[in-house]
């Protein structure tokens, strides 16, 4: 059988009532094999098929097995103790692929993919089931939720909360394609995609409740930014409109999506005529 059918057997018995008492010695080989299949990057929650993300149903029902079936244990961490139903990923190969996590709080859980040539700045924490491309930067203060797919190249600056997308399984997690740059401070949640190469200004929040203003194609677009655009926060009037609890009308949150490479290229002609 394949480790996909064997996850959905699982799944299929731990729906019918199956505990984590009554869990097999094939039951518990079954995770620990799922776990290094994701940490080794052979399996993914989702995958980009066609240009369009799609969900692994049966991986993020791998991931919930793993919490659902496992017992709780204690586990040591420099000189803390904590108890969970999983260790910590071990890094021990790190800097076999030029990757570095600095001291003092850089925590990956099992069943997280972390590439080659990636930092991970303490304290961050990165959880089961994401995935951190080749050549990204997590820095400092940062969370990369379960089963985010960060791309490659990516930069999630400090204090970025990437979230976590577990149930219902169907349901897409949080994507940040190759080359995508975000500022410190940024929230991304509910499955939200940003595109490739796009810059997001410090401090937006990204979640498919908040309108994007899309200036390169002149439309409103929810749930995704897309690729090569420079990205901010904005307020828009709301709905409410006026309110005797306050003045000035009420606004709500947006996000204004502009052209990258004609910002990048009025950005250079200031600096010019700065340098002139």
């Amino acid at each position: 059988m394949s480790l996909q059918s064997d996850i959905e057997t699982l799944w299929n018995r731990y729906d019918d009532g199956l505990a984590a008492a009554d869990t097999t010695g094939d039951d518990l080989d079954v995770l620990a094999e799922f776990l290094r299949a994701l940490e080794q990057g052979d399996i993914r929650a989702a995958e980009k098929r066609s240009g369009e993300w799609e969900v692994n149903e049966w991986v993020k029902q791998g991931v919930l097995l793993n919490f659902g079936l496992r017992q709780i244990s204690a586990y040591e961490y420099g000189d803390v103790t904590y108890n969970d139903v999983l260790p910590l990923l071990d890094t021990d190969d790190l800097a076999d692929r030029g990757s570095r996590n600095t001291p003092d709080g850089t925590v990956a859980r099992r069943g997280a993919y972390l590439g080659s040539d990636i930092i991970m700045m303490s304290p961050s924490f990165v959880n089961i089931g994401a995935y951190v491309g080749d050549g990204t930067l997590v820095d400092s203060c940062d969370t990369v939720g379960s089963c985010a797919q960060i791309g490659e190249n990516v930069k999630l600056g400090a204090n970025t909360l990437i979230g976590g997308v577990l149930e219902p399984v169907e349901n897409a997690p949080v994507i940040v394609e190759d080359g995508a740059s975000l500022g410190a401070g940024c929230r991304v949640t509910s499955g939200f995609v940003i595109g490739e190469n796009s810059v997001v200004g410090e401090n937006t929040l990204l979640t498919p409740r908040i309108p994007v203003y899309d200036l390169v194609e002149e439309e409103i677009i929810y749930g995704e930014l897309p690729p090569e655009r420079r990205a901010f926060s904005r307020y828009v009037e709301s709905s409410i409109g006026e309110h005797d609890l306050f003045d000035g009308g009420a606004y709500k949150p947006a996000v204004v999506a502009t052209d990258i490479e004609q910002e990048t290229l009025e950005g250079t002609e200031r600096e010019d005529a700065l340098r002139e």
